[in-house]
């Protein structure tokens, strides 16, 4: 396979649900990253051979060719968008690398977006074709609907994102006491990092402009920084209420706005165009799990991905492993050998993961990748993982090495 590097990475802040980026369409919000991982890779976007973008939720037909003509990017350029749920915009960046080495394109803008504050409401299809005759109708709400359903209910009944953390949680004898410390330490280290300006180099600046005024937007809105484990533990189980749920709002991660983009090219056209990469692509892997256990995806997903790069997970210095819920994060930690409190538990999540910075589905691949490269750069570590877990039951991990 050709040796794959990315030369540029952005992203914007992540938006709290209903917050700043409400009235923003995904397509403004990924036509920014757009632009600004092409200032920074060095290229203008007209270089752009390929665009590809994930998102789940969005009612924007192909987000991605929307984005990248506002992004100036040419009318020939072709685009296409991704679903792979959780890791779709990570699943952009593979797709970008397969499009490289089957010399499909030269340089790809691989990424993300998702606006969950405008998530559409449906109703019931067979409204297009029984119409309305008399009664009430049921409006659904897309993401209630779409945790539940991503995985065939005649074949997993009652099973959503949020039980599937509860089935974990159970399997592995995760207490909420256990959740809710691990949900505390992500707020800690998100907090530690903003205070320190991590941030600042990695997110693009947001003007959001509606009816009365405008305003730029670039700090994270989700955190929690003034979390304590009392105030965690007065929450109530969001999932189970039966007395026996430990999975609430707040060891949780979040519904959120945001969009990150990558420049994938190969290393040949790197050297061609005198362009510096920030890290080459080293392996990358996905695997699926039982849809009950939906958030142990990573641990075959990682196992693949260092097994194709000749790699121990002790020769990987930065882990980012998406938090979609602690306890899924505590049992994948667990079942890698990386339990909080060991050595191996260091490395992962430095800067705070999802719980803290949110997340917003379609992005949150790129996102954490991003996350990865600048730390990777500020510590000059040599290899990256980052690792999602998938609805549905699956996982998708990418191995990447700095390059100095």
């Amino acid at each position: 396979m050709k040796k794959c590097v990315i030369t540029g990475a952005a992203r914007t802040a992540v938006g709290g649900y209903l917050g700043s980026l409400k009235t923003v369409e995904a397509q403004d919000l990924c036509a920014a990253v757009i632009q600004e991982a092409a200032n920074r890779s060095g290229i203008g976007t007209d270089k752009i051979d390929e665009v590809i973008m994930g998102d789940v939720y969005g009612y924007t037909p192909n987000v991605a060719r929307c984005a990248a003509l506002l992004a100036g990017v040419p009318e020939s350029v072709p685009a296409f968008s991704v679903d792979r749920q959780c890791a779709s915009s990570l699943q952009a960046v593979v797709s970008a690398v397969c499009e490289i080495a089957a010399d499909e394109a030269e340089i790809v803008m691989a990424g993300g977006v998702e606006v969950m504050s405008r998530m559409p409401f449906y109703f019931d299809p067979s409204t297009r074709y029984k119409a309305f005759r008399m009664g009430d109708k049921t409006l659904y709400d897309t993401f209630t609907r779409g945790v539940t359903i991503v995985q065939p209910q005649a074949l997993y009944p009652d099973t959503n994102m949020g039980l599937t953390a509860e089935n974990v949680a159970e399997k592995y004898g995760i207490s909420r006491e256990a959740q809710d410390r691990f949900a505390l330490d992500s707020q800690l280290k998100y907090k530690a990092a903003m205070e320190a300006g991590k941030f600042r180099d990695e997110i693009v600046p947001f003007e959001v402009v509606d009816r009365k005024n405008s305003f730029l937007f670039e700090v994270d809105e989700h955190p929690k920084t003034d979390t304590t484990l009392e105030s965690l533990a007065k929450l109530k189980p969001a999932f189970k209420r039966d007395g026996t749920g430990t999975v609430t709002a707040g060891n949780a991660s979040g519904m959120n706005d945001g969009a990150s983009a990558v420049v994938v090219m190969s290393q040949a056209k790197a050297d061609t165009l005198g362009l510096k990469p920030l890290v080459e692509i080293v392996s990358m892997a996905s695997a699926g799990v039982d849809p009950r256990y939906m958030g142990l995806g990573p641990v075959p997903a990682v196992r693949k991905a260092l097994e194709k790069a000749g790699l121990t997970l002790e020769d990987i210095a930065l882990i980012e492993l998406n938090e979609a819920f602690a306890a899924q994060s505590l049992g994948c930690l667990k079942e890698l050998g990386m339990d909080m409190g060991s050595a191996l538990y260091e490395r992962v999540n430095v800067n705070g993961g999802a719980i803290a910075h949110g997340h917003a589905l379609g992005n949150s691949g790129t996102r954490i990748l991003t996350t990865l490269i600048y730390e990777m750069k500020r510590r000059k570590a040599m290899y990256g993982l980052a690792t999602l877990c998938i609805g549905g039951g699956m996982g998708t991990a990418m191995i990447i090495k700095n390059i100095e």
